[in-house]
């Protein structure tokens, strides 16, 4: 099976004469290195472009990242996050307005997984169900959070696990969300390693809690 190819095109609002900042070994190497292309994407073949918008302080610190145009799934967040991780390591020359807009379109694209075929109408579905599923994990997430606080029903706990059922949420899917936090981890991300280590700790489970104890404290 081919390997996820990613492009990445880069489109910058400074003015024609303006020196532009630069990422050190470059934008699309970094982002062509360190993209984790998002499961729930990837199993349902979804591809596009997300445009991330971000200012470059006069130290090369990213801020004020946010989504332009989303997809709806979760490549948006790994765009997102992947601008994020780029902070500080870019360099700004003195002539640079830090108020300047940054747009950078990720794209996002399979091949060889077997997603020629599928259609539009599939594509949009399979969105829709992504959003519908991050209702239900929240749902989750905050049953575990006030149990956590001791203000919960007990009897509601059967409920909640028949959602995880429902919505895919089993041993093999968390131990796949662990792994990659770790790779985020390694790669420096650890806001990102510990998003995702405390989401399986809100699932209900014990299985990432030497990680959280580890890295996150």
């Amino acid at each position: 099976m081919a390997r996820v190819l990613t492009i990445f095109i880069i489109l910058i609002s400074f003015s024609v004469r303006a020196q532009q900042p630069e990422l050190k070994g470059g934008l699309p190497g970094f982002l062509k290195e360190n993209t984790i292309y998002p499961s729930y994407s990837l199993h349902n073949c979804i591809q596009g472009t997300v445009k991330v918008g971000f200012k470059i302080n006069a130290t090369g610190k990213v801020y004020a990242a946010e989504i332009v145009n989303a997809v709806g799934a979760d490549l948006d967040a790994e765009a997102l996050r992947l601008i994020k991780m780029s902070s500080g390591k870019w360099t700004a020359p003195l002539s640079h307005d830090t108020t300047t807009l940054i747009i950078v379109p990720v794209n996002f694209s399979l091949n060889g997984y077997g997603c020629e075929n599928k259609s539009n109408e599939a594509i949009a579905l399979a969105i829709k169900g992504y959003k519908d599923q991050e209702e239900l994990k929240y749902v989750i997430m905050n049953f575990y959070r006030n149990k956590e606080k001791g203000i919960y029903k007990s009897e509601d706990e059967i409920k909640i696990a028949r959602l995880k059922t429902e919505i895919g949420i089993d041993e093999d899917y968390l131990d796949d969300k662990i792994q990659i936090a770790l790779k985020k981890y390694k790669q420096g991300d650890k806001q990102g390693a510990c998003q995702d280590l405390n989401f399986v700790k809100y699932m209900g489970s014990d299985k990432a809690n030497d990680w959280l104890f580890k890295y996150c404290k």
